[in-house]
């Protein structure tokens, strides 16, 4: 009867152990719209992470977008976000639309480049910045991140909002009222190509705003976030040559509170599986490990730092 016990306990602990070392750590990814990039991106991310972590289970969940989803790292609401590098500097500090500062942001991984669109049609009469002067100008959504670039942008160029007539729209509002004829110039901060845009383009002589390079080394100078960058030509439909036009960097950010070996193993598989996320969204080819650290605005996360060092990166 003894040995009965015995081996029932033993098999009991044997049963509990196993139980213990297939328990997953569930991790969960604020991304974007169904419609936009981040969702299916962060689709493929939460399964190359899964891939290369077995004991992670990684899900990627819909979001809405950089200020949102930094409050929700902010307030501890979720474990993992995308965000942009700008919008992420201003949490991180307290600045622009995030009254205090949320200190607990971490950066995982940079990711790709969402680019300044400064849409104008070819009979406005805008080539340059310096050319909104007095027209009807789309300076973007009322608090949001195209909003906060803008008006870093201005400050560079040393514009200001009375020096045009503004309208705060999104990118949708933004497109609409140039088919209605109501605007002369617009700004859009996304990942080329951008729909609203391409179906703009089908009905009207759409063009791009070039900005010269001594503009841009000076708004990185004032505000770091941007990098400098271009969108080919023949993105959009009549724009037919190379637009230089500043960029910010879509970015992984995470809750400081999550544990530095999870977010190892998380950066890890990652990376170690990043062929499945380049092949799974145009956008996914741009991500690379060369590119890891390009534009971070936050604090990296521990166990993603540990990452890179031991793949001899130089961290920020």
């Amino acid at each position: 009867m003894k040995r009965i016990s015995l081996l029932l306990i033993s098999g009991l602990l044997v049963a509990a152990l196993a139980g213990a070392a297939q328990a997953k750590t569930f991790l969960s990814i604020a991304t974007g719209g169904t419609s936009g990039t981040y969702y299916p991106i962060g689709g493929a991310i939460a399964q190359a992470a899964s891939k290369g972590a077995p004991d992670l289970q990684v899900t990627a969940e819909t979001g809405n977008a950089s200020v949102a989803n930094l409050n929700l790292i902010g307030t501890h609401g979720i474990e993992i976000a995308f965000a942009q590098n700008d919008v992420t500097y201003w949490a991180y500090h307290g600045k622009v639309m995030f009254k205090a500062p949320f200190k607990n942001i971490r950066v995982i991984a940079s990711l790709y480049p969402e680019h300044v669109h400064l849409i104008t049609l070819k009979n406005s009469g805008v080539k340059g910045i310096m050319d909104l002067k007095g027209k009807k100008v789309s300076v973007g959504a009322p608090g949001s991140g195209v909003e906060g670039d803008v008006r870093a942008i201005f400050q560079s160029a040393g514009l200001k909002y009375a020096d045009m007539k503004t309208d705060f729209l999104d990118f949708g509002a933004t497109t609409q009222r140039f088919k209605d004829n109501q605007i002369d110039a617009g700004f859009v901060v996304a990942g080329y190509p951008v729909a609203s845009i391409m179906d703009l383009s089908t009905t009207k002589e759409v063009n791009l705003v070039d900005f010269d390079d001594a503009f841009l080394a000076k708004l990185q100078k004032e505000f770091p976030y941007f990098v400098k960058s271009s969108i080919p030509a023949n993105t959009y439909k009549g724009v037919t040559t190379e637009t230089k036009t500043p960029a910010v960097m879509a970015i992984l950010v995470c809750d400081d509170k999550v544990p530095a070996d999870v977010i190892y193993k998380f950066t890890k598989g990652l990376w170690d599986n990043i062929g499945d996320v380049q092949k799974s969204h145009a956008k996914g080819k741009l991500i690379t490990l060369k590119t890891a650290l390009d534009g971070i605005t936050a604090p990296l996360h521990p166990g993603a730092a540990k990452f890179y060092k031991e793949k001899g990166l130089k961290l920020p």
